[in-house]
């Protein structure tokens, strides 16, 4: 008796914590629509993702939108706004100078005048032809079209939330968390059962979130020598890197219910950029009860290892597939990704021959 569709690195797979692992949506199908927009989320959800993954700022007055960061002159039109010139200014966030126009500098209402760009036109030309199409959501409104899909296509779509600039919007006076809960609350979203998971690079925000809500809590880790905003604002010399080690997967677990890292810490490196044995990560957080949501997964040559290029060309498609069956070797339990379309189709594949399998 032969059994096939079990050689391979599925004999050496680490098993996820989850059935099935997510597919997340990284800014929705931001290698389809620019990013941070309902079309981008919505664009998503018809590809079928499990969960759309989302970026929270707030403004001036208090509200939470959708933008990856506080400085907004690459995904909007804001410079092509004479009325708002006189908001533009030069200021450090998390250790970065930044000339531009920041949210934080801005009401709902001017916000709301804008219309949102391709972040990496360059890259992705073909995005462009949906510049101006739309503007900057609320996280209300995120809420409310995930709500709305989710019912249109019998089934719950997840939001996984992401709070940028924590420390920063705390010293400004606009701390995220007391309006985050507050719109979570008002759709009914602020229960354990709830598709809702809270993430963030730093950590002082989750350990006070995790005192306030019982959603799940993932921290974020960057590569290994970068270190959380927050702690440097501490003076804390603690590194990505060192919240990796046993000893930080234990001290994160004290708040936490999952990590988040840079897909590096799973598939290291060598020195010619190309990946072959994943790390212990997955294994050591899986034994202290951690989920792992690796990212970001793109399609484009630029952001793959150098063994899962093809061609030469940087923007050109590679084997983006190879690298998402490679962490769903690894054990994690989630991607997140631009194209969650080529993701899914990997899962589906890898996942096959596990839940079917073959005798002969």
């Amino acid at each position: 008796m032969t059994v096939l569709g079990t050689t391979g690195p599925l004999l050496d797979r680490t098993s996820s914590l989850v059935l099935t692992p997510a597919v997340v949506a990284h800014r929705g199908a931001s290698g389809h629509r620019p990013e941070h927009t309902l079309d981008a989320y919505r664009t998503a959800i018809r590809m079928g993702v499990d969960d759309i993954e989302l970026d929270l700022v707030i403004t001036r007055d208090g509200v939470l939108v959708a933008r990856h960061e506080s400085e907004i002159s690459r995904t909007t039109d804001v410079a092509d706004h004479p009325e708002l010139a006189h908001l533009r200014t030069t200021r450090t966030i998390d250790g970065t100078e930044l000339t531009g126009w920041f949210v934080e500098d801005l009401t709902l209402a001017q916000l709301k005048t804008l219309a949102a760009r391709e972040r990496m036109p360059r890259l992705r030309p073909d995005n462009t032809a949906y510049d101006g199409v739309e503007g900057v959501p609320t996280f209300t409104e995120v809420l409310a079209m995930v709500g709305a899909e989710s019912v249109r296509r019998g089934r719950t779509v997840g939001v996984m939330v992401e709070l940028k600039h924590a420390a920063y919007f705390d010293a400004i006076g606009l701390p995220l968390d007391r309006p985050l809960l507050v719109d979570l609350a008002r759709h009914g979203l602020d229960h354990p059962w709830a598709r809702v998971t809270l993430m963030s690079f730093e950590t002082t925000v989750l350990r006070r979130l995790a005192g306030r809500t019982r959603l799940p809590v993932v921290q974020l880790l960057d590569v290994a020598h970068r270190r959380p905003a927050d702690l440097v604002a501490l003076g804390d010399p603690t590194t990505y890197g060192d919240l990796v080690t046993r000893d930080g997967l234990a001290w994160i677990d004290d708040y936490a219910d999952g990590i988040g890292p840079h897909k590096a810490l799973v598939l290291p490196r060598d020195a010619d950029g190309a990946v072959g044995e994943p790390s212990r990560l997955v294994r050591d957080a899986h034994r202290a009860w951690l989920t792992v949501h690796v990212w970001t997964v793109r399609a484009e040559n630029r952001f793959l290892p150098t063994n899962l290029r093809r061609g030469s060309a940087l923007d050109a498609p590679g084997d983006m597939s190879g690298e998402v069956r490679a962490l769903l070797d690894a054990g994690v339990d989630g991607v997140i990704t631009d194209h969650p379309e080529i993701a899914l189709r990997t899962a589906r594949e890898v996942r096959a021959p596990d839940v079917v399998g073959r005798v002969t």
